[in-house]
């Protein structure tokens, strides 16, 4: 397969050709041919800082379930408790396999009771839709309706004014973690109080034809209003700062919830779920790894699979890491032995055949800046 054949099997998202004529960087994430950057990933990353931007995230997956039976299914297919829902709430869950290993992190959006959309990452779709489908009764109805579905995140701290003043949207009353119809040439679109970066901002959920004119209309008439454009470079940057794990490097079919550090998401009172036994198993008889944060402390850069050590002995590995711009420093996220997660712990990461050393941390690297 030459180049270009391989570049046009990648999918592409309806705002591909605008990201070409932006003169992004196109590049293969996860089989969609994405913009990594336009100027620059620490110039993006500070200008939604300190401003607003505007990304494409078209390429994450919306599965709908609904009907009589949605509720328990969800509640038996789901780590997290369903009963801390209500119309027009968001909730952050795992779905497990029956071994308690993590398949995708999800977003649970309830429209109503018994009607709810499940915003899964792109690489998982059909996985996850398959993985769904098999507990899936006969009073669930599954669909899956990613190809349909366009989505941009609007992030910073002027996002609500942005969004309030370019498309007439009331969003002061809408709180962190919460979503609401709205009206875009009249058609509906959905307006999440969400994101992945730390800051302030929203999720514009439309069809595929209104993705263009809502991105138009953010990058065109929103540029006098302090909106750029950004690209998964910066989205990456900014959600290591954040603390936010990215499923494929810090948490897979490998690990569980527990060890990434998502108890929190994982509700061993509401009763019966898939892979309920094997993570009470874990819980009780205590993990073996965790899921960390680190700061290096020199200059070099913690990549992903570098072999973090302490007293000359491997004691884990690294999942994610990058220079914050935000932070100052060099940081990531890795996996050590029980016994190294404390905050203080002094290690030592293996970079290009040198120990470099390196510092657990708290998390987040940075105060997060969502609205309460």
């Amino acid at each position: 397969m030459t180049v270009l054949q391989e570049i046009n099997s990648l999918k592409k998202t309806p705002l591909y050709d605008r990201h070409v004529r932006l003169n992004a960087k196109m590049v293969d994430f996860g089989g969609w041919s994405m913009p990594v950057y336009y100027s620059g990933i620490i110039s993006e990353h500070q200008w939604t800082r300190q401003s607003c931007s505007v990304f494409d995230v078209s390429h994450l997956g919306e599965i709908h379930v609904k009907d009589s039976g949605a509720f328990q299914f969800l509640q038996y297919r789901l780590t997290n408790d369903l009963k801390k829902l209500r119309d027009g709430k968001i909730l952050y869950s795992l779905l497990c396999d029956e071994k308690g290993f993590a398949l995708d992190d999800i977003l649970i959006y309830q429209n109503k009771l018994d009607d709810y959309y499940l915003i899964v990452n792109a690489a998982g779709i059909a996985r996850d839709y398959e993985a769904l489908k098999k507990y899936a009764p006969e009073d669930v109805v599954l669909d899956n309706l990613s190809d349909k579905m366009a989505c941009v995140a609007v992030q910073g701290p002027k996002s609500e004014a942005v969004l309030e003043k370019l498309f007439g949207f009331e969003l002061k009353s809408l709180p962190y973690y919460f979503f609401k119809e709205q009206k875009f040439m009249d058609e509906p679109v959905w307006v999440s109080r969400s994101g992945y970066t730390g800051e302030d901002g929203f999720e514009i959920f439309s069809s595929n034809e209104l993705a263009g004119p809502i991105w138009d209309r953010l990058v065109e008439k929103g540029k006098a209003q302090g909106v750029l454009p950004a690209g998964l470079g910066a989205r990456n940057t900014l959600r290591l700062e954040a603390g936010n794990v990215l499923y494929g490097n810090d948490l897979d079919e490998r690990t569980t919830p527990l060890e990434a550090g998502l108890s929190w998401a994982v509700s061993f009172d509401k009763g019966g779920f898939v892979g309920r036994d094997m993570l009470l198993k874990q819980k009780e008889s205590g993990l073996r790894k965790r899921l960390v944060g680190f700061k290096v402390l020199d200059k070099p850069i913690a990549r992903e699979h570098y072999s973090i050590f302490k007293g000359g002995r491997k004691i884990g590995v690294v999942t994610s890491g990058s220079f914050g711009p935000t932070a100052g420093c060099n940081i990531g996220l890795g996996y050590v032995e029980k016994g190294n997660e404390l905050p203080g712990t002094q290690i030592e990461i293996k970079i290009h055949g040198r120990f470099v050393k390196a510092e657990v941390v708290k998390l987040p690297f940075i105060p997060l800046r969502h609205k309460r």
